[in-house]
């Protein structure tokens, strides 16, 4: 099995028009989309009731046109956080709750070889967002792929 990146090698610097210096083609690009939601003002049961907040996920990913393919929420007690993922056929949804300091992390990621899934991972975020109301959005937007 061929190695899966090559370095130019010490022995002979890469000329102009070598093919280890031209980018690889994008076979799945993607969006990655991040958020770091403070002062959170949605509603209370989604920043502590895991049950609750993974069938919101799982609602918010049917309703974004995405694939669920599994799921897995976690809450750390009565009245604490809850970490959860929903995996996608298209990648990942994973969101992080501290109902103490009004906090949430949210990452949503999806990608595609044969079809552009943006608008569908923003529709996904921008629910997500909406639902936590968050006073402080800190939004990121990274182009994969």
């Amino acid at each position: 099995m061929p190695p899966l990146h090559t370095a130019p090698s010490a022995a002979r610097p890469a000329a102009a028009g070598d093919a280890r210096l031209r980018p690889a083609a994008r076979k799945a690009a993607g969006l990655h989309l991040l958020g770091d939601l403070h002062g959170c003002r949605g509603e209370g049961r989604l920043m502590h009731d895991a049950t609750h907040l993974q069938a919101f996920c799982q609602r918010a990913v049917a309703d974004a046109g995405l694939t669920a393919v599994g799921a897995l929420f976690h809450s750390f007690g009565e009245g604490a956080g809850v970490t959860g993922v929903v995996v996608l056929a298209e990648s990942h949804l994973s969101v992080h709750t501290w109902p103490e300091d009004g906090y949430v992390t949210l990452d949503v990621y999806v990608c595609s070889y044969s079809t552009d899934n943006r608008q569908r991972a923003q529709a996904l975020f921008d629910a997500v967002v909406q639902a936590f109301s968050p006073a402080e959005p800190h939004l990121q937007r990274i182009e994969r792929g």
